[in-house]
């Protein structure tokens, strides 16, 4: 489904924001971009007696099979928290910390971010060429392109890996921008306030210790430096 017919965000009671309704975003393609900016998600399931949330790589399908697109994950079959999520409703956040608000006051200091809450049925991913599908995005998510430079996965990796998808109908979506929202007191006060910005930066890659020698750094992964050092001296220039 093209993302410019999409619905809005919001479209049921556990997703739709009650507070801080200022902050909220309905532009379902804003959540994509936000997706494509993140490399980690959280992801929340109750295990027996007691709620887990773990950190995990995704990666998203605008136009995958389900419902406004498809959110997967990955893990190993024997993982617990992900046999304890085929088929059950699952909640996946993701964050993007993009500054630190310091406010003129202890009450008003605050964070700059994207955040979004996907709520939805886990549903395993049996077809392999959608399972080699989702694989190769959670890659390429993290490492644009890397995917074309490997060989092709074993049978026994994938026997070893499963992958769940979640639908991104149900989701919400908050984020703040720019200076603290003060009192006015305080600011006749003189007191400075402000926001730094937050950015995430990549290094040069480093080789692994068994490379063989004379090996060049892979265009895709000398890529990712490069990108982030683009993006560095574009907002520096701002």
């Amino acid at each position: 489904m093209s993302t410019s017919i999409l619905p809005p965000l919001e479209p049921t009671d556990r997703t739709r924001v009650t507070r801080g309704r200022n902050r909220a975003v309905t532009d379902r393609s804003a959540l994509f971009a936000l997706l494509d900016d993140a490399l980690i998600a959280h992801l929340g399931i109750q295990v027996g007696e007691h709620p887990l949330v773990l950190p995990t790589a995704f990666a998203v399908d605008p136009d995958g099979p389900d419902e406004c697109g498809t959110l997967y994950l990955h893990g190993s079959v024997a993982a617990r928290w992900l046999r304890g999520s085929i088929g059950a409703t699952v909640c996946v956040t993701v964050t993007e910390l993009d500054g630190l608000v310091a406010g003129r006051s202890a009450f008003h200091h605050s964070m700059n971010y994207r955040s979004a809450v996907v709520i939805g049925p886990a549903r395993l991913v049996e077809d392999p060429e959608e399972r080699q599908h989702a694989l190769d995005l959670i890659v390429d998510h993290m490492i644009p392109g890397r995917t074309t430079t490997l060989r092709p996965s074993t049978r026994k990796e994938l026997a070893a890996t499963a992958v769940l998808a979640v639908p991104l109908i149900e989701a919400s979506m908050k984020e703040r921008a720019g200076d603290p929202v003060d009192e006015p007191s305080d600011v006749e006060d003189g007191v400075w306030g402000g926001h730094v910005p937050v950015r995430r930066v990549f290094d040069a890659p480093v080789p692994a210790a068994d490379n063989h020698r004379g090996l060049d750094v892979p265009l895709a992964v000398a890529s990712v430096a490069s990108a982030a050092a683009v993006s560095a001296a574009g907002s520096a220039a701002l």
